[in-house]
C-alpha cells in the first residue's frame, strides 16, 4: 500500500504524527540538531522528521525549532509548548492554535 502524502488526507485521515487534546493539537516530532539547514524533512515512523541547523547545546536547538514551526505555522511562539522529550529528539509540541489539522499538515509539508 502507498502511504499518502504527508498532510493529504483527504481519504486517509489525520497524519499520525498529528493528534488533538484539549486545548489544541500534538505533532509528535523526530527532530535532527546540527543539521545542513532547517526543514521538513518527511515521515520518520510515525512522527514528522525536522531537520534543525543549531546544535543541541543548552536548550538553543529546542527554542530553534520552536521559532522555525511558529513562523511555518504563522503562530505567535508563545502559542506552542514542548510537551516532552527536551533532552531527546523524539518530542511532542502541543499547539494551542485557532489552527485545523488540514491547515496544520500543509503548512508542514515537507519541502
Amino acid at each position: 500500500m502507498v502511504e499518502p502524502e504527508v498532510g493529504d488526507f483527504r481519504t486517509a485521515g489525520p497524519p499520525r504524527w498529528l493528534s488533538s487534546r484539549a486545548g489544541g493539537l500534538v505533532l509528535a516530532l523526530h527532530v535532527q540538531p546540527g543539521a545542513r539547514r532547517t526543514a521538513v524533512v518527511g515521515i520518520h515512523g510515525d512522527r514528522l522528521k525536522i531537520a534543525i541547523a543549531t546544535r543541541p547545546a543548552d536548550g538553543r536547538a529546542n527554542a530553534a525549532l520552536l521559532e522555525f514551526l511558529a513562523l511555518r505555522l504563522g503562530v505567535a511562539r508563545s502559542a506552542l509548548d514542548l510537551l516532552s522529550g527536551a533532552s531527546s529528539r523524539e518530542k511532542r509540541v502541543a499547539v494551542r492554535a485557532p489552527l485545523t489539522c488540514a491547515e496544520i499538515a500543509e503548512a508542514l509539508r515537507s519541502e
